[in-house]
C-alpha cells in the first residue's frame, strides 16, 4: 500500500495537464489550464493525505488550523509560523474573511462548538454543515474586489458506523499550491474532531468546482508527473487534548504535531520556488 495522496493527485494533474480548458483568467491575468468537478477521496485509518511528490511545509497547514480553531481574524498568532495569509490582512492586520472567525463569530453563532454539541447528542444527525461564505459579503452580492474571497467555502461532518467523515468543498483550487495544503490541513481537523468527540476517523472527501494549474506552473507540474509515487502511508495521531489546546492558541502543539506527521514523512526534493497568483 503506497500513498493514496500522490497517486489521486497524480492523476488530477494529468487529467489537467491533457485534457483541461485552456483560458485566461480574467482577474489574474494568467492562462489556466482547468477542469470542473474533480474529486479525491481519502481512508484517514490508512494514512494522512499529505503529498511527498515534493516536500510540504508541514508547520505552515497545522498553524493555520490551530489559527481557525482559536476563531481569530488577527494575525499575530499565525504570523509565528508563516506569512501566507499578510496578502490578504487589512491595515489592522485583520483578515476579514479569516475562515476560524467565520467558524466561531462571524455569523453570531459558533458553528464549531455546535457541531460537536450536536454529534455529541445526536450521532446520525446529518445537520453537520460548517459554512466560511457569507452571502451578504461575498461573490455576487456585492461585486466589490476584495483582497480574499473563500475557497474552501462549506464542509460537513457525519459520523457513520462510528467514524467521522469530512467532506470538504472548494469553490477553486491551485492544485499546485493550494491543494496539497488544503487537503492537508482539513485532514489534521478531522483528526482533532475524531478525538474531540472520542470516535474512529472515516474518510476525508475533497470536492472542487474549479481544480486549476497557472501557466507560470506548468512545467512544475509536468515534473511532479515523472516521479514516482512510492511512499509508504503517512502516520499520524493527534496528540493528547489537540481540540482544547488549539481553542487555547497553544504554540506546542504545531511542534508536537510536526514532530508526529516527520516520524514517517519522507518528501522527494522541494521544487524550484512557485510563485503565489493572488
Amino acid at each position: 500500500m503506497k500513498n493514496e495522496f500522490d497517486i489521486q493527485y497524480q492523476e488530477i494533474l494529468r487529467e489537467i495537464l491533457e485534457h483541461g480548458i485552456e483560458e485566461k483568467n480574467q482577474r489574474t491575468g494568467h492562462i489556466c489550464k482547468s477542469l470542473p468537478g474533480m474529486r479525491m477521496k481519502f481512508d484517514l485509518e490508512k494514512g494522512f493525505p499529505l503529498l511527498s511528490l515534493r516536500k510540504i511545509p508541514i508547520k505552515v497547514f497545522i498553524a493555520e488550523q490551530i489559527w481557525f480553531l482559536m476563531g481569530h481574524k488577527n494575525l499575530a498568532f499565525l504570523q509565528r509560523f508563516t506569512k501566507i495569509w499578510d496578502d490578504f490582512a487589512e491595515a489592522n492586520n485583520c483578515v476579514e474573511s479569516a475562515y476560524g472567525y467565520r467558524w466561531r463569530k462571524h455569523f453570531g453563532r459558533d458553528q464549531i462548538d455546535g457541531l460537536i454539541k450536536l454529534l455529541q447528542d445526536d450521532p446520525s444527525s446529518r445537520h453537520g454543515v460548517i459554512l466560511m461564505w457569507d452571502p451578504s459579503d461575498d461573490g455576487l452580492a456585492t461585486g466589490i474586489k476584495k483582497k480574499n474571497v473563500p475557497c474552501p467555502y462549506t464542509f460537513t461532518v457525519q459520523i457513520m458506523g462510528g467514524k467521522l467523515c469530512l467532506h470538504l468543498i472548494i469553490r477553486s483550487n491551485d492544485m499546485m499550491l493550494g491543494n496539497p495544503h488544503d487537503v492537508a490541513g482539513f485532514a489534521f481537523l478531522a483528526h482533532i474532531l475524531a478525538q474531540k468527540l472520542q470516535v474512529d476517523l472515516g474518510t476525508l472527501t475533497v470536492s472542487i468546482s474549479n481544480a486549476h494549474i497557472y501557466d507560470i506552473h506548468f512545467a512544475q507540474a509536468e515534473e511532479i508527473l515523472k516521479r514516482k509515487a512510492g511512499h509508504d502511508p503517512i502516520k499520524f495521531e493527534c496528540p493528547p487534548r489537540s481540540y482544547e489546546r488549539a481553542e487555547e492558541g497553544d504554540e506546542s502543539l504545531v511542534d508536537e504535531c510536526c514532530e508526529a506527521l516527520m516520524k514517517t514523512y519522507s518528501p522527494q526534493p522541494p521544487l524550484e520556488k512557485m510563485a503565489i497568483v493572488v
